[in-house]
């Protein structure tokens, strides 16, 4: 069974928040086309949004699913590294 720490559920929750800002901005993006027209800035700013809402989504989403190795170095008493 995985184990997964702390951080990765953290990353996995705002993976999810991310990818449901990025469904508010594609809502948002299509109402303000509508209203102000394609090539308005604002609607163009709800567009890039979704691009990063997305993005930052799928390598949170990742980062929270992935089976990280403990890579923490565990020394002896004596100051040498365990094997």
């Amino acid at each position: 069974m995985k184990q997964t720490s702390k951080a990765q559920k953290v990353s996995f929750v705002i993976a999810i928040i991310s990818y449901l800002a990025a469904v508010g901005c594609i809502a948002a993006s299509v109402y303000y086309s509508g209203e102000l027209g394609g090539d308005h800035p604002v609607t163009a700013s709800f567009a890039a949004s979704v691009v990063f809402f997305l993005g930052v989504g799928i390598v949170l989403h990742v980062i929270g699913r992935v089976d990280i190795p403990d890579l923490s170095m565990k020394f002896r008493s004596d100051g040498q590294e365990r094997k």
